[in-house]
């Protein structure tokens, strides 16, 4: 089984897609995400063409094929909530443009947190969330839309999947809209992933398993149905180790971009804060099927060292 691995990676200014892509290969990854700048704000750089032609070269010769690369749009875009209606029409203006910094990118799949009704009913919120979808997905675009599953914490749309299909329905052009099941997410909605086949089999019932395009692989902090969303490093959490390898290795599965989104693991030097990125330890743990009691301390060393 070739599987499909990886985890967030950082797009910076001087190399964009192509330091994306090289982070990636450092961490022994055949697939990855990333946002095209901070997800806390719309702030963006100009996508450079060239780059992006090197990128692609360095991902053929890689082995990591483009439609296994996933773009997330800032979680900061709220297409549920139209009180203040500037806003949500910037949003949606804004979607329109993260789209087409895919399309520059050759980048074929956008992950997109539903949003947050705040004030407004759930049904409500749900049909703004379809309203401006239908404003921003036209027949011929090339970039499919993946509606992630979402904690519910708060007011958070997306929290069932029956909310996500209802959103899905009510898009004209449904066929550029998947889902991206984030594995912390469904755990702390209330999904209970000792039984893996069961969350399947309720999913493609209710969706449909051709619609999943790709998922998060992260563990949790919180007990099952907490609608808290924090996550935890891979065997860290209340999901557990064997339930995440249940996921990441299941046969209905195999042709889906598995992405880690684990929180850097720390120590206190001078009295800060250094972070590392945990991904390569985790992939390791993940291709040999068998927990490393020295994770954190293997990753503090190995960054350390340089």
């Amino acid at each position: 089984m070739n599987l499909l691995i990886g985890s967030h990676v950082s797009f910076k200014k001087d190399t964009q897609l192509l330091g994306s892509a090289m982070e990636a290969i450092s961490y022994g990854e055949n697939c990855f995400m990333f946002y095209t700048g901070a997800p806390q704000n719309t702030t963006r750089m100009m996508i450079d063409k060239t780059l992006t032609e090197e990128a692609l070269q360095y991902m053929k010769d890689h082995h990591i094929e483009k439609g296994n690369v996933i773009v997330h749009a800032p979680y900061i875009i709220n297409l549920a909530n139209n009180q203040n209606i500037d806003s949500w029409n910037f949003a949606i203006q804004f979607l329109k443009q993260e789209i087409e910094r895919c399309e520059a990118l050759h980048m074929s799949k956008l992950v997109l947190h539903p949003g947050s009704s705040v004030k407004l009913p759930k049904e409500v919120g749900i049909q703004n969330i379809i309203d401006a979808l239908n404003q921003v997905i036209t027949k011929n675009q090339t970039v499919s839309i993946l509606l992630e599953t979402m904690a519910g914490k708060g007011t958070e749309i997306g929290t069932t999947f029956e909310e996500i299909k209802q959103i899905i329905d009510g898009i004209h052009y449904n066929e550029h809209v998947m889902v991206c099941l984030d594995t912390c997410h469904i755990h702390d909605a209330g999904y209970d992933l000792n039984d893996i086949d069961e969350i399947l089999e309720q999913f493609d019932q209710i969706i449909g398993i051709d619609k999943l395009g790709c998922i998060h692989i992260n563990d949790s902090k919180n007990d099952c149905g907490a609608h808290k969303d924090r996550h935890a490093n891979i065997g860290y959490g209340k999901i557990g180790f064997e339930n995440l390898l249940s996921i990441i290795y299941h046969e209905k599965l195999k042709e889906v971009p598995k992405i880690l989104e684990t929180p850097y693991v720390g120590e206190t030097m001078e009295d800060k804060k250094r972070l590392y990125p945990p991904y390569r330890f985790e992939i390791e743990m993940i291709l040999n099927k068998k927990e490393n009691e020295h994770f954190l301390s293997d990753i503090i060393s190995y960054y350390k060292k340089d």
